[in-house]
């Protein structure tokens, strides 16, 4: 059975490779929307199962393709990849010294003898960032780390050093919730 990560995230492949799981990546061309959304782990949901039927659409025979988004809010705002350093520095001012919480869906779809069956579910984990100094986030923004992530940071980064407290799951929020991963892909006699 072919598995297919419809993601270019490197740190989604690395999570893969981390547990020993054999993959190939296609990266989705699904357009993710995060302006319009009613419910925010909906949403979040919609779009991880977007960018795995985008890549199920456009593939062939008995395969597995693993969808995933991820999404930093605090407060009821969307914090997406920043569009450019102004906006970078404004979201990690934002975050910092509180909490905020990020939502990691999965979007698992099989085909096996022609039979279809599919899988979404969300890990929700709640991150503490502590006190910043302004000098701190410019010496973060100015590495290449905060350009293609939400929320501008990423916890397995040098910013790791920020992150004061983690409450649930850490592979989530780096990107890919490797538990529900590895649960669906083996009650499916995959691995």
């Amino acid at each position: 059975m072919k598995i297919i990560l419809a993601s270019k995230s490197p740190r989604r492949a690395a999570i893969l490779e981390l547990a020993n799981i054999e993959f190939e990546v296609l990266a989705s061309n699904y357009e993710e929307n995060i302006k319009e959304y009613s419910n925010i782990q909906e949403k979040s949901i919609e779009l991880a199962y977007g960018k795995a039927l985008d890549i199920f659409n456009n593939t062939q025979g008995d395969r597995t393709i693993i969808g995933a988004d991820t999404i930093v809010v605090k407060d009821n705002k969307i914090y997406g990849k920043p569009q450019d350093r102004s906006d970078a520095i404004k979201m990690l001012k934002e975050l910092e010294n509180d909490f905020h919480t990020i939502y990691t869906s999965l979007a698992i779809l099989i085909e096996e003898h022609g039979i279809y069956k599919e899988y979404k579910e969300i890990s929700k984990t709640l991150i503490k960032v502590g006190k910043i100094t302004e000098e701190e986030i410019l010496n973060y923004i100015d590495t290449e780390e905060p350009y293609d992530k939400a929320g501008a940071y990423a916890i397995q980064s040098s910013f790791s050093k920020f992150i004061k407290k983690i409450d649930g799951n850490y592979m989530s929020a780096v990107g890919l919730p490797i538990d529900k991963v590895y649960r669906i892909l083996k009650e499916n006699e995959i691995l």
